[in-house]
């Protein structure tokens, strides 16, 4: 199976480089005491005012750092009129940080962003958020988190994003589920599993079957739970593969043709 779709995304790799000029920008989205916090943009170099903004949190357990994970998707869809964006933001590795400043920090890069949308060219109704793992739980607690925005934060403006784009997201953060051991009680407003309610974003949620941080039991509970409250969740399951098989060179191919279809047919 992996070497057909290694196949497939050889012969489909023109597909994802062909024409057009990027522009590539970095802007600082935020200040924590000296350090600055990065905004990456990738943008067709001609578009008008009014471009979906798809937003990208790296992986890593709130731990590391991997600005790059998404820049094949980025070059992608910029190239289809996407202004594509990866967010730094704090990670304890680097910054001795907790998963709560993380959480602060992606939900002041979604307000920067709204804030910003005419100097981007983006429509404000018109922003997923997206991200793999730990970046995954950041991008859907922006959605139904109701706590650890910064001080600095203009709290007029939403964190909310207008989709959801999943790559084994952390969505269970209670007893059973992953980081319970960093989160403690907090889970209760920190989980997104236990924060779900009717008139979410749309979401679509890419999961490996034998990923150990990630129960499709979870998953199947995450969609079920939205689907009872009138959201949508799509929820694609991958036999055999475990945790990060999305960032495997054969199967990026298919999550981004998946992505591109999700977004689609939201009229974006």
């Amino acid at each position: 199976m992996k070497k057909i779709l290694s196949f497939i995304f050889c012969f489909c790799l023109s597909s994802l480089v062909y024409g057009g000029t990027l522009v590539n920008d970095t802007l600082v989205y935020k200040r924590v005491g000296k350090k600055e916090l990065h905004l990456f943009v990738t943008s067709p170099i001609k578009h008008g005012k009014d471009l979906p903004c798809l937003l990208f949190f790296y992986g890593g357990g709130w731990n590391t750092k991997n600005i790059n994970q998404f820049e094949p998707y980025c070059e992608y869809f910029a190239k289809r009129n996407y202004v594509c964006i990866r967010a730094e933001y704090r990670v304890h590795d680097v910054d001795g940080s907790t998963p709560f400043q993380s959480l602060s920090d992606a939900r002041s890069a979604v307000r920067y962003i709204r804030k910003h949308a005419d100097e981007l060219g983006i429509d404000t109704s018109k922003i997923a958020a997206g991200g793999g793992s730990a970046g995954g739980h950041l991008s859907t607690a922006c959605a139904t988190v109701k706590k650890y925005d910064d001080n600095s934060d203009d709290l007029s403006i939403s964190c909310v994003p207008n989709a959801l784009l999943l790559y084994n997201p952390v969505i269970d953060n209670g007893p059973s589920g992953y980081g319970f051991e960093r989160i403690g009680a907090e889970y209760k407003d920190f989980s997104p599993l236990h924060n779900i309610y009717k008139g979410m974003p749309p979401a679509i949620f890419f999961l490996g079957t034998q990923d150990k941080l990630i129960p499709v039991e979870t998953a199947k509970y995450f969609k079920k739970s939205m689907e009872i409250l009138g959201n949508r969740c799509d929820l694609y399951l991958y036999e055999g593969e475990g945790h990060g098989f999305f960032n495997t060179y054969a199967y990026r191919v298919l999550m981004i043709n998946l992505t591109e279809k999700f977004l689609k047919s939201l009229n974006w």
